[in-house]
């Protein structure tokens, strides 16, 4: 049953080598780098003293340990829902690099090819959303940045399409919650100064 006093705590992984060289990384799994821990760290006092009724992390070990970092690994469920969008072909690519072969490619509006498609990523939202309905009481979660934005999308009950309007920088809290009973952002990209 829906709450509309719920929150729900966004948090995208700090930065990896591929986040810092601009390749997209969907499901290769590769850890966060010394400045993407360092990043982290602000997560602890920023989330210090807030109760979750559930807290779900990805299963992809940059998600995994920002989630330790922070503190909450230990309480934290793995959601497959929760990985990062599947590049597919396009896997460790730069978009430059891909906008020589498709120069009209956008993530969000041409899905991946190989990978997963726009309809995919937003049956995985959707299931999330749905979960966190069920749950009354805030919510954390540790995911990725396509995915995170694809969910805020979702959670406005926008098409995923429209994810492309959310900057979502690494290591970064945002808030989805409600303006009385309407779906909304509190917070977007909340990131230590």
């Amino acid at each position: 049953m829906k709450s509309f006093n719920q929150k729900v705590y966004l948090v995208r992984h700090g930065e990896t080598e591929w986040t810092q060289s601009k390749q997209h990384t969907g499901l290769t799994d590769i850890p966060l780098t010394d400045e993407g821990r360092r990043q982290t760290e602000w997560l602890k006092s920023r989330l210090k003293g807030l109760h979750f009724k559930k807290v779900f992390s990805s299963s992809l070990a940059r998600a995994k340990e920002t989630c330790e970092i922070a503190g909450f690994l230990n309480i934290a469920e793995i959601d497959e829902d929760l990985v990062e969008w599947d590049y597919g072909d396009y896997e460790g690519k730069t978009t430059p690099e891909i906008l020589k072969t498709d120069p009209k490619w956008n993530i969000f509006t041409s899905g991946a090819p190989g990978g997963e498609s726009i309809g995919d990523v937003g049956v995985r939202a959707s299931r999330v959303i749905a979960k966190v309905h069920q749950i009354q009481g805030d919510v954390l979660i540790f995911s990725s940045g396509h995915f995170s934005r694809c969910l805020a999308a979702k959670w406005l009950q926008y098409s995923i399409s429209e994810g492309k309007h959310f900057v979502l920088s690494t290591a970064s809290c945002s808030i989805l919650g409600y303006e009385k009973e309407d779906p909304a952002i509190l917070l977007w990209n909340e990131q230590q100064t």
